[in-house]
């Protein structure tokens, strides 16, 4: 079955690799658009579904005509470098060098699978 990828990280896209991608300069997380905008939404779909049935070249990345604003200013705040000697703070939440869980019952569940494939990074 064809697939096909969206992107937010043109180089990380690239370096993937996948057999054909459509590529957003969009926040990451916002691949098909801003939240409660369903014509955007829509035409970005429409779009990408119509660079799908056009690509022939596999790895093909085609870039969407969509714009996230009229100018590049959002990408300060999203692409905040870090803290120390950034211009921006670093306003991420706190990182553990540790499994966080939601649950107790999702700390059982890998507790009793320690080969689990999905949990091959956790020490």
């Amino acid at each position: 079955m064809p697939t096909l990828s969206f992107s937010s990280a043109w180089s990380i896209t690239a370096a993937v690799n996948p057999p054909r991608a459509v590529y957003l300069d969009f926040p990451l997380g916002h691949t098909a658009g801003k939240p409660e905008a369903p014509d955007t939404n829509r035409a970005i779909l429409d779009a990408a579904l119509d660079a799908f049935t056009n690509m022939r070249t596999p790895g093909a990345i085609v870039r969407l005509p969509f714009e996230w604003a009229d100018d590049d200013a959002w990408k300060d705040s999203v692409m905040r470098p870090k803290a120390s000697g950034g211009a921006h703070a670093d306003d991420r939440v706190e990182r553990w060098s540790t499994p966080q869980y939601q649950t107790d019952e999702d700390r059982q569940r890998v507790a009793a699978a320690p080969d689990c494939p999905t949990c091959v990074f956790l020490e």
